[in-house]
Parts: structure tokens; sequence; C-alpha cells
């Protein structure tokens, strides 16, 4: 369980990660090529399965500790952590999805949606790796 928690954790950050470090090159660009460059994310909604997998492996690690109050504590951050990732998507990044149809539908408040869409996933960066943090700790007690 140990293990699950850690490797889905940390595949699940995967995606924000990504998102984060691409935002400075992104954040900047012409209305053209941010709607081109968006076209790179089709099919990424996969990789958002991996986030209910990883709750539930924190959920099933913090059960497995639960001996070790610390650890089974770590466990429960990293579910939250990875819970309130999931809460940004849905109140901030669907929302710009839905709008834009995924980034093919060009809205006159396009800017905005792109800060929202930008932001959130970079907060989910910091939410992600904070849980994998708290994964990996609690599975090396």
């Amino acid at each position: 369980m140990r293990f699950l928690a850690v490797i889905i954790t940390g595949l699940a950050l995967a995606a924000p990660a990504a998102h984060a470090f691409a935002l400075l090159n992104k954040i900047g660009m012409t209305k053209a090529d941010y709607f081109i460059a968006q076209q790179a994310y089709t099919g990424w909604w996969v990789v958002g399965l991996l986030l209910p997998l990883a709750l539930l492996a924190n959920i099933g690690n913090a059960v497995a500790l639960r001996a070790d109050g610390t650890a089974m504590m770590l466990s429960v951050a990293a579910a939250a952590l990875i819970a309130l990732n999931l809460v940004i998507f849905m109140v901030f990044t669907q929302p710009a999805n839905a709008a834009t149809e995924n980034w093919t539908v060009q809205p006159e408040n396009w800017e905005s949606l792109r800060a929202q869409w930008e932001y959130s996933h970079a907060v989910n960066a910091a939410v992600t790796w904070l849980a994998f943090c708290c994964a990996t700790l609690a599975s090396l007690r």
C-alpha cells in the first residue's frame, strides 16, 4: 500500500507539474499561439484519472498505517490534498475548459480564462507536490 500511495501520487503530480513548468512560456502568448499550444493537451483527461486513484491509495495507506499515528495523519493529509486538487479543478479549471470547449472556441474573455486555467494548474501542482511529500513521508516511517 505504501508503494502504491507514493507511486500513484507521484504519477498524479506529472501533469500539473508540466502545466506549472510551461506557465511562464504560455501566459504571454498571443491568442492564436495559445489556442494552438492548448491542443497539445488533447487526451490528457486520461491522466486526471490518476487523481481518484491517488485519493484511494492514500486513504488505503492511512488505514494500513493506522498503528503509527504520524504516518496515518500524513496519509490523511495526502488524501485531503488530493481531494483539494479535485475541488480546485472543478471550481477553476473545468469551467475554463467548458467555456472554451477544451480550447477550441475563442470567447471574448479568453485572457481571463487563460489566467484561471494556468494559475489553477500551478496551484494544483503545489498542492499535489505537498500530497506527494506527505505520501512519501508517511511511507518512509
